[in-house]
């Protein structure tokens, strides 16, 4: 017998079993069934989001986030602050008050609905305003599946999310806004 094909296999089967426990090793901000509080350091606007799913560990997600440092010609947030919470169970709407931009999340686990509450850390850029804003397809396109968004591109933001929860399979699908901004002022507030 040719020791090359079962060396293949092998190596195969390394590879795969070595991807299904690379979930160990994400950086992420929380354990299963524990609340986490994620802030991008002054100045930076989160750009990235990823979340694992186990039915093993109480139905829930680890999460992980990456930020950015936003343009120059945005400069400074003048203002930061905690937007509207969601409740555990519940679908969920939010988009930051004041033209903010999504800095950071915190979440808090409930055992009684096996779900989480959320909310978004929101920043002030001066008095610019949003535009060409969309909505992300569903984040993980199917429930208990890994979930992944980085921004597509250089110049849009996230500004808030839209969720919906599944009772019956206890998990989150997710829809993120993303915007760019002007890059000079502007008077109209919470578009």
């Amino acid at each position: 017998m040719n020791p090359a094909p079962v060396v293949l296999v092998l190596c195969l089967l390394a590879t795969v079993a070595a991807q299904s426990h690379d979930h160990h090793d994400m950086g992420w901000v929380n354990g299963y069934r524990q609340s986490f509080n994620f802030q991008c350091p002054h100045g930076e606007v989160m750009v990235a989001a990823r979340s694992y799913y186990s039915e093993e560990d109480g139905m829930d997600r680890l999460w992980s986030f990456e930020c950015q440092p936003t343009p120059e010609g945005l400069g400074e947030p003048s203002d930061c602050w905690w937007d509207d919470i969601s409740r555990a169970g519940l679908e969920w709407t939010s988009t930051c008050t004041r033209n903010g931009l999504v800095a950071g999340v915190q979440s808090k686990y409930f055992e009684s609905v096996l779900d989480r509450e959320w909310q978004f850390y929101c920043c002030y850029y001066k008095r610019r305003c949003p535009y060409s804003c969309m909505k992300t397809t569903d984040i993980p396109e199917h429930y208990r599946e890994e979930g992944e968004l980085v921004v597509p591109s250089y110049g849009y933001f996230i500004r808030g999310a839209q969720t919906t929860f599944t009772g019956v399979l206890r998990d989150r699908q997710w829809k993120y806004i993303l915007c760019r901004m002007t890059d000079f002022d502007c008077e109209f507030e919470n578009l």
